[in-house]
Parts: C-alpha cells; structure tokens; sequence
C-alpha cells in the first residue's frame, strides 16, 4: 500500500518548457468515483493499473501495478474507460531538492497546464520555482479523473 501526497497548483508562463522533455502519457478511467479511482495508464512501452482512494489535504492511498502493453491499450482503445482520454506531455523538472511534474494537457483538455509536487507530509516546507502560479490541490475540477467528463475546454 502506498500513500500519495502532493500539492498541484496552475503553471505561469514558459520558462520551465526550457528544462525537460515532455513524454506523452495517455490514460483512462475505469472509474471515477471519488471514494475509488481506477486508472489505466501508458508511458512508452509501459502499462499500468492504478487504484487510488479519496483524497483528503492533498493525500490518498494509491496502489499501482505494472500490466502489458497490449492489455493497457486494449482498455484505452474500448468501452472499459469512461471517455475522454486523458493525453498530456509530462516534463519532470527538479528544483530546490524537489522533483515537480508539469502535464501539459492534449485534445479535450488542450491549455491546461498544471505541476505537481510529491511530498512527505502535506505541510513540508518547499521551494516554488517562478512558474508556479494559483494552488488548485483542493479543486476536485483539476483532478485527472474529473476533467474526463467536465474536459477543460468546456468551462
């Protein structure tokens, strides 16, 4: 069992495009329910199945597990996800001892563009780069699983 904790906030500006590569990552939902999320997810030839619990303050417990390639594919690609896919470009970018994740959203969700940091406790002190804008960790309109049937560029 893992324990996720993080904080997501809205990216200002481009400075921080000039620090990483993005890798595309496509996912789907199984479910979106807030008391159990469960995710399908490739990242180049990787597959995996993730379960996460509610969040509260940031944190959640979230189990993940490494599935074929083929088999993630075959879930995105049929009725087993909730539609729409989630596409996006991730950069991960380190700063100050910390690693933030920048998801640069695609298609329904195209102009988002939100950084997530994990931590260890959700009141951990951290430096913030200038690109980091608004804290949006307890908007339920940002979490991945909610933008599948309220996409971004329907609001």
């Amino acid at each position: 069992m893992g324990k996720e904790i993080e904080r997501k906030f809205l990216v200002v500006g481009n400075a921080w495009r000039e620090l990483a590569e993005g890798e595309l990552f496509r996912q789907g939902y199984i479910s979106t329910v807030k008391e159990r999320v469960i995710r399908v997810r490739t990242v180049g030839n990787k597959g995996t199945l993730t379960v996460k619990g509610i969040t509260v303050r940031g944190s959640r417990l979230e189990y993940e597990y490494e599935i074929p390639l083929k088999d993630a594919n075959a879930m995105l690609e049929t009725s087993y996800c909730e539609q729409a896919i989630i596409e996006k470009r991730r950069y991960t970018i380190p700063y100050g001892g910390f690693i933030w994740e920048v998801d640069e959203f695609l298609g329904v969700n195209k102009g988002l563009i939100v950084a997530e940091i994990e931590l260890a406790d959700i009141d951990q002190e951290y430096p913030k780069p200038d690109w980091i804008g608004e804290d949006v960790t307890d908007d339920p309109g940002y979490f991945n699983s909610n933008l599948v049937a309220k996409p971004y560029t329907m609001w």
